[in-house]
């Protein structure tokens, strides 16, 4: 065990050495901190940007990232194909070293939102061409700023856009409803006083309205983790909206595939590209 947890930690490490890894606060003005570690964006750059950007954040039950088999390898083949990548190493909540520890996952991937429309221009990317990509628990996350674009959690005096431009979800975690959830997830996030009022409002699919980021969704229909029902809702309620939206299922591969499933012949990845590259979530001119 302590030879794989060497293995993971040593390719985790060369994974992104090479990559330009950038803090998104600057020291002393992390939001809600009570220790002193900041969360970083890694950046991945293609050799010719093609305009567009990618912020992904990996899963992990709201207990940590899981970027050697989600973030990594989908930052690379994002990245391969023209379009830039910044993987968010945001804190996953603990009330031990952070204040209104509920938020704060959502805190660090709306600066992610913001730094890099800020810098838009030293990226080779358009700002309104900025999507956001999350996996499991990351998925939730996403989510979560998609359909609660209103309730801002960092300074913003310039009034940058922080609600991104399109969604790629991976066997997402959606609901918090007890039929849905991932008790982990949940639990982790807003436990132990888990209310009522806080599972209606961390149910994202109860907060879809037309505005709502175009979507691609990924899932295993034997997902025995995180049910397949919550990218189900999710995509029925974007259609019931008028939200453009894909749904790739896959018959098996059950949860945390990554961004390969090692039980399937057509990845999910491929399609997933070809439809950010296609722009048709882009708004008509």
């Amino acid at each position: 065990m302590y030879k794989l947890i060497l293995f993971v930690a040593f390719f985790s490490f060369t994974s992104v050495y090479s990559q330009e890894i950038i803090p998104l606060y600057t020291a002393g003005k992390v939001p809600n901190a009570t220790n002193e570690y900041i969360p970083t964006l890694t950046v991945y750059k293609p050799e010719k940007s093609n305009g567009t950007g990618v912020i992904i954040c990996s899963g992990g039950a709201y207990c940590g990232v899981a970027d050697v088999v989600e973030g990594i390898p989908a930052a690379r083949k994002l990245t391969a194909a023209g379009i830039t990548c910044f993987l968010v190493q945001y804190r996953v909540p603990d009330s031990t070293k952070m204040t209104h520890k509920e938020t704060v996952p959502a805190t660090d991937a709306q600066r992610a939102i913001q730094y890099v429309r800020e810098h838009a221009r030293e990226y080779k990317i358009d700002k309104n061409k900025l999507g956001i990509m999350g996996f499991s628990a990351g998925g939730h996350l996403v989510s979560t700023l998609c359909t609660h674009p209103d309730d801002i959690y960092v300074d913003n005096p310039a009034h940058i856009n922080l609600k991104p431009d399109f969604s790629v979800l991976i066997y997402p975690v959606i609901s918090f409803s007890d039929s849905l959830t991932h008790i982990v997830s949940r639990r982790q996030l807003i436990g132990p006083d888990i209310t009522q009022e806080k599972i209606q409002y961390y149910s994202n699919e109860l907060h879809i309205s037309e505005s709502t980021p175009p979507t691609f969704i990924v899932h295993a229909m034997d997902d025995d983790g995180v049910s397949v029902k919550n990218s189900l809702y999710y995509y029925a309620t974007l259609q019931q909206h008028q939200v453009p939206s894909k749904l790739f299922l896959y018959a098996k591969g059950r949860h945390a595939f990554g961004a390969f499933n090692k039980e399937a012949t057509v990845q999910w990845i491929d399609p997933c590209i070809e439809w950010i590259n296609s722009k048709k979530w882009a708004p008509s001119k």
